[in-house]
């Protein structure tokens, strides 16, 4: 597999592809209508209900697309199969009495350039998934899903904070003070 298991794809670096977002399987049109039909029900007005509905279309996505995860299990264990039998092993994993390669440099290009294109045949689009690596699991969903609720918690104490600020604040403004009582006089 040699430089791919290392590199980070650019989507990856630039958030195209996460737990909450698209795996590369996933059409992004459809996500766009999706997106849409869930805006469409809730109506989000202002920045911080448009940010809690997209977080909720995501979240709803990936629930209702959870197989691309079981796709990409498939891929990964498929691939790693069609490496181990077209791709040398390793020279540590081989019983050689003299402990080097018997093969040329050309010849383990070959093996490489068969093992890519055979997984690339099997798998077809699902070849991404095995790309981009630990993305692509269900581990790494629920790192991520627990990262979102550990964030939503820290939003949600600050909206309840700036909410309590502003009652506050609109109850002096609005003469909402409670009216003096009547002074009792020391002859009652």
């Amino acid at each position: 597999m040699g430089k791919r298991t290392n590199r980070i794809p650019s989507a990856l670096k630039h958030g195209i592809y996460s737990a909450m977002g698209l795996l590369p399987t996933e059409d992004p049109a459809e996500f766009e209508k999706f997106k849409q039909e869930i805006f469409d029900e809730y109506v989000p007005v202002g920045p911080s209900e448009r940010n809690t509905v997209e977080n909720m279309a995501c979240k709803m996505w990936r629930r209702q697309n959870l197989f691309t995860y079981c796709l990409a299990k498939r891929a990964r264990d498929r691939h790693s199969s069609i490496y181990s039998e077209l791709w040398p092993p390793a020279p540590w994993e081989m019983p050689l009495l003299q402990g080097e390669e018997t093969r040329s440099a050309d010849e383990l290009k070959a093996l490489r350039k068969r093992a890519d294109e055979q997984a690339r045949i099997e798998l077809g689009s699902a070849v991404a998934l095995v790309e981009i690596g630990e993305v692509a699991t269900i581990e790494y969903m629920e790192k991520e899903l627990a990262m979102m609720e550990r964030l939503d918690a820290a939003i949600t104490r600050d909206q309840k904070s700036l909410l309590y600020v502003r009652g506050i604040k609109s109850m002096s403004s609005s003469g909402a003070v409670a009216p003096s009582q009547p002074r009792l006089s020391k002859a009652a």
